[in-house]
């Protein structure tokens, strides 16, 4: 059930808060809409990086039995970041970033349980694609303990065009892949790192894990063919974890 505090309806009211700045997760818009308003909010939303999805008025009425016009707008319960405002700002600062980043995550409880993990960590930044992904909501700050008050997280148009931009700055990426070349424990996770965890059907997309230094697995040893996301990373982020606290000794 959708927290009524997450919601924005009605077009004037969604227009509204889009230009008053606020932190967007997604809006569904009535896939045959085609009032002047609603043409007033498209114009509002161009070049903002703001997922929308055209859907059956039915999907609306499920989530509000109010007049919500044909829009619905979800409010992110974090303020998103952008990794390259973040990437220099860490180098300035001295750090050895450590960034991990889901591909095709959607799972809320999974992402709040990895963001927890990450918080514990001492992980820079969390990075999700702009689409495809969880929606960072009530449900999934609750689930981190409230790590994602503090954790920063970064949504981004591309993951691919991300991934490129962390190598270019010093990053060697990191998959977590069925396909690994070796054992996890093998990898090198010492300096500036990106570890890609992918979803639990499709794993790390083809176009991404391409771009990826290394490729890692963890053994399975039983009869189920995959761990869960979040377990499968705490597993990998605790290895990098024990290489950068042994690499400061």
């Amino acid at each position: 059930m959708v927290d009524k505090s997450e919601i924005i309806f009605g077009v004037r009211a969604v227009i509204e808060a889009v230009e008053a700045g606020k932190e967007i997760d997604k809006i569904l818009v009535k896939k045959d809409i085609q009032s002047d308003l609603s043409k007033e909010l498209f114009t509002a939303l161009r070049g903002k990086m703001v997922p929308v999805q055209r859907v059956p008025v039915e999907r609306l009425n499920r989530v509000t039995r109010k007049n919500h016009q044909g829009v619905i707008a979800y409010v992110s319960a974090v303020t998103y970041q952008k990794v390259e405002d973040l990437v220099p700002f860490l180098y300035e600062q001295g750090k050895n970033p450590f960034f991990v980043m889901l591909d095709g995550v959607t799972d809320v409880r999974n992402f709040g349980a990895i963001a927890r993990t990450c918080e514990c960590a001492g992980v820079d930044a969390v990075v999700i694609p702009m689409k495809g992904s969880v929606s960072v909501n009530a449900d999934a700050v609750k689930t981190s303990a409230g790590a994602l008050h503090t954790l920063p997280v970064c949504r981004e148009q591309s993951l691919n065009t991300t991934i490129k931009y962390l190598k270019d700055s010093g990053f060697r990426i990191l998959a977590a892949t069925e396909k690994g070349d070796y054992n996890y424990t093998q990898g090198d996770y010492t300096g500036p790192i990106c570890l890609i965890m992918g979803s639990e059907d499709k794993g790390i997309s083809a176009e991404n894990l391409s771009l990826c230094d290394e490729w890692m697995t963890i053994p399975i040893l039983g009869n189920i063919q995959s761990l869960n996301v979040s377990v499968a990373a705490g597993i990998l982020i605790y290895e990098a974890v024990k290489q950068r606290t042994l690499d400061k000794e």
